[in-house]
């Protein structure tokens, strides 16, 4: 029997350590978090310090069940969660849940951190316990209450201003203005005109490229030529002056030597591969975790890099001198730099780990391991590895020259023109790898030069005036992105990943040829969390707060004052704009001009339902029209013409062979044909341009489907046999039962089908179920079906909700997802369940929570009842 219990976060690293550590010991995994804040009012409680109330992590709970079975049997517990701030919290909640349940009477309790999973490092971490460590616990604790009370205070709020859905995160904010703004400045951004002129030459049978850098006697800058007839005048007077024929007035010989880039932190890690792997910094993670806690390359599990989530560009010792024997053995002596690299960490907040990331042992070369490895796990580990080996190696060494050529005759007014050439003498780690880079610049001195010496005469074959027009800055790539949040100080190596997936997931930013895109939603939210809560999403207060929690996880500073200085403004600001801000305010309504029909205004705003066009007002006697943008179609870029274009739907198609019209349009669902009282969803078709032939044609292969769909029918009982996506049912439209796969669904009797329904489970619904549908509490969701199909392009949703747009004052609040008003924003701050995890409010009230209410302290972190 095991006396030792160890507890890790994955099952994968599990493996991995009990391989390690033998019989004596059991090892299990919480997989992530065991619990989180109660889905109720009072889970952060602001006027009691800020306690926390939490319950298990309903998922994991059979893993939590799990560990308290093997708890009993052992006399030793060792929580080996990572070795960072989240691992921390996570070990911490597993012995205050332990402790609660009486779990650790008679128990030693030890903490153990492992940055590497190799043999020598796991045995030497469990050499080397320690106690929790308060501090750290305290810093996540509060990090988690104030993107809690931030998240959903702001977040029912956009729902009220802007549509339902939404998000606003204490970090995700200041990355979504970042991306905005850069959409502001290219919509600002005014190209400007300029040429260069680039000439041919050639010296010693050899052509090389040359570009003119003083004219007559003055330097030429960018703008220097900013017309085709001032770049004519200046070519025609070069090719005057030169008649054919430069002379060298000096030739510079420089040696340059460029060393290699330090080895990978979090942030640089995620650059490199979205640059070089096309990885999204959520992959690059989620492989990266895959090779430190272990992978089976032959003889059993091994962890191939160190801990993935680290600022720090420190490397042990023992890994120096092996990187330094691994490259003699490859690459020679003269491959090895002439002293060990020491690479000291810029950052002031270095501290998620002791070690940058690195290959645990550097004579695993990845070609010799790439059998064993996934497609993605091989591609990262061989980045890891190079950029590991490359950093202790020799730098590269170039050999440049410049030579300046003189056309025509020296003085004041000279005419002078520069050809830049570069020799790669030793390549160095060159030859094993080079960092990447975002934006590239091309480098015009790449080139080798034939040998010259002041006097030579030199042939002008050609002159070349190129026009030019300066380029907007480029939009944000994952890699920018990353390194902007890095340098700007806002968020942590371990919430970049995330900060991303959020932007992505609630539909902010597109990504368009790898580069980040502010959707319309994404603008309005930035705009309006700019304008009414500038505090908030400023660059520079975000990152003072992420110094302000760093100084708690040191023991600096304490958690509870830092929370109280900030949620009192915080909440009055909150309570201030959902009083004094309408949603007309909020919509960001753009005139578009006049509808040439009509007379009547028309703008384009955003709506519950997405972006629309509106012609009228809500104040005319006659109902506004509405039309939902379409595809790809921007508020800020539509114009006048484009949006007439929308009020061609519906369009009529003719009729079918039965004389049902037929008619195209495009509802809250999306586009669809309408024949009768039937409807076919449009999957690749355009409604705008869709032809009465190819109409008849969706509607013959929806007559089609549905005729295979359909086994049997009991009209009498309201009862049917269908083919499903997962087989043959039976279905009353409440119920639906499984018919077995050895019976035959066509010999089914009406008295066998409602036997076999009446055994079945009532069907639920979700979001746009039926109206009052029973839910797994038996209360009505109060919610109204799906809006029907027949809803035009300006009826899916929009009228309603763009009818009553400016009207706060009469508008009554807006249900959650529980069917329930949110109360006043100071009690919206525990309405939702675990928005990691989630994303969403709840749907339904969730179990009754744990009496167990946290309020780390930093003397200890004890829990409150």
């Amino acid at each position: 029997m095991s006396t030792n219990l160890v507890i890790v976060e994955s099952p994968a690293k599990a493996k991995t350590i009990k391989k390690y550590l033998g019989k004596d010991f059991e090892v299990l995994a919480s997989y992530g978090h065991v619990r989180d804040l109660v889905p109720k009012e009072g889970a952060v409680d602001p006027e009691h310090d800020f306690a926390m109330k939490y319950q298990v992590v309903e998922r994991n709970q059979k893993h939590v069940d799990a560990i308290v079975r093997a708890l009993k049997k052992a006399k030793s517990l060792y929580l080996a969660t990572d070795p960072d701030r989240e691992g921390e919290a996570i070990s911490w909640h597993l012995y205050e849940l332990m402790k609660s349940q009486g779990e650790l009477e008679g128990k030693t309790v030890q903490r153990v951190v492992f940055y590497e999973i190799t043999k020598a490092s796991v045995r030497e971490a469990m050499a080397q316990p320690r106690e929790l460590s308060v501090d750290l616990v305290n810093a996540q604790q509060a990090r988690r209450a104030l993107d809690f009370l931030v998240g959903f205070n702001l977040s029912p709020l956009l729902w009220k201003k802007v549509r339902p859905g939404l998000s606003a995160g204490r970090v995700q904010s200041p990355a979504l203005r970042m991306i905005c703004e850069r959409e502001d400045e290219i919509a600002a951004f005014v190209a400007r005109e300029y040429w260069t002129i680039d000439a041919t030459l050639e010296h010693s049978e050899q052509k090389f490229p040359g570009k003119l850098v003083e004219y007559a006697g003055a330097k030429v800058e960018q703008f220097s030529f900013t017309t085709e007839t001032e770049a004519r005048d200046v070519e025609r007077t070069l090719k005057d002056a030169a008649k054919g024929t430069l002379t060298v007035m000096g030739v510079d010989r420089k040696q340059r030597r460029r060393n290699p880039a330090p080895p990978f932190t979090t942030s640089t890690l995620q650059q490199e591969a979205a640059r070089k792997l096309s990885f999204s910094a959520q992959k690059t993670m989620r492989v990266a975790q895959q090779l430190y806690e272990g992978v089976d390359i032959g003889e059993g599990a091994v962890g191939l890099i160190t801990y993935m989530r680290t600022d720090s560009l420190n490397l042990a010792q023992e890994a120096i001198g092996q990187l330094r024997e691994t490259i003699v053995q490859l690459y020679g002596k003269e491959g090895l730099a002439e002293e060990p690299r020491i690479y000291k960490t810029k950052s002031k907040n270095a501290q998620e780990a002791h070690e940058a990331i690195r290959p645990t042992a550097a004579n695993i070369l990845p070609n010799d391991i790439e059998k064993h490895l996934e497609a993605d796990q091989f591609r990262l580990y061989s980045l890891i590895w190079k950029r590991t080996v490359a950093c202790q190696m020799a730098p590269a060494i170039f050999d440049t020259v410049a030579v300046e050529l003189l056309a025509g005759s020296d003085g004041p007014k000279r005419t002078v023109l520069r050809a830049n050439g570069s020799t790669l003498v030793k390549p160095g780690y060159i030859s094993v790898y080079q960092e990447g880079m975002d934006d590239v610049v091309q480098d015009d001195s790449d080139h080798v030069l034939p040998p010259m010496q002041e006097g030579d005469k030199v042939k002008l074959t050609g002159v070349v005036p190129t026009q030019h027009f300066t380029e907007p800055p480029p939009r944000f790539s994952e890699a920018s992105l990353v390194k902007a949040l890095e340098e700007y100080g806002i968020g942590r190596t371990s919430t970049y990943a995330s900060i991303i997936s959020t932007l992505r997931d609630r539909e902010y930013v597109d990504i368009e040829s790898r580069r980040f895109t502010a959707t319309d939603i994404g603008k309005i939210v930035s705009r309006f969390l700019t304008q009414y809560f500038t505090t908030y999403v400023d660059y520079d207060f975000t990152a003072k707060m992420e110094d302000s929690l760093d100084a708690v996880a040191t023991g600096e500073q304490e958690w509870v004052p830092l929370l109280e200085k900030f949620w009192r403004p915080f909440i009055d600001l909150v309570n201030h704009t959902e009083t004094s801000v309408s949603r007309e305010e909020v919509a960001q309504a753009r005139d578009l001009g006049l509808d040439p029909v009509s007379g009547k205004p028309m703008s384009v705003r955003m709506g519950r339902f997405g972006p629309f066009v509106q012609i009228g007002t809500k104040d005319d006697e006659d109902k506004p029209r509405f039309a939902g943008l379409r595809p790809g179609q921007k508020m800020d870029l539509i114009t006048h013409a484009q949006a007439l274009e929308l009020f061609k739907l519906p369009r009529k198609l003719g009729q079918t062979a039965s004389g049902e019209e037929i008619t195209t349009n495009v509802g809250r669902f999306g586009p669809y044909v309408k024949f009768g009282a039937k409807y076919v969803s449009l999957k690749t078709d355009d409604p705008y341009e869709i032809t009465p032939e190819r109409a008849l044609e969706v509607i013959r292969e929806k007559e089609i489907a549905d005729a295979n769909r359909l086994i049997l029918d009991f009209p009498d009982a309201g009862i049917q046999v269908l083919n499903g996506r997962f087989g043959p049912y039976i279905t009353d439209k409440q119920r639906n039962a499984k018919i077995p796969k050895d019976r035959d669904p066509k010999s089914m009797t009406l008295e066998e089908c409602q036997t076999m329904l009446a055994t079945a489970p009532v069907r639920t619904f979700g979001r746009w179920g039926k109206k009052n549908a029973k839910t797994k509490n038996g209360k009505g969701n109060g919610k109204t079906a799906a809006a029907s199909p027949t809803a035009t392009a300006g009826e899916s949703g929009i009228a309603a909700e763009a009818a009553g747009a400016g009207a706060a004052g009469k508008r009554k609040t807006p249900p959650t997802k529980s069917g329930v008003a949110p109360g006043p924003p100071q009690r919206l701050a525990a309405r939702a369940s675990k928005a990691a995890a989630n994303k969403k409010a709840p749907l339904q009230p969730a179990p009754a929570a744990s009496k167990t209410a946290v309020k780390p302290k930093k003397s200890a972190a004890k829990a409150k009842t």
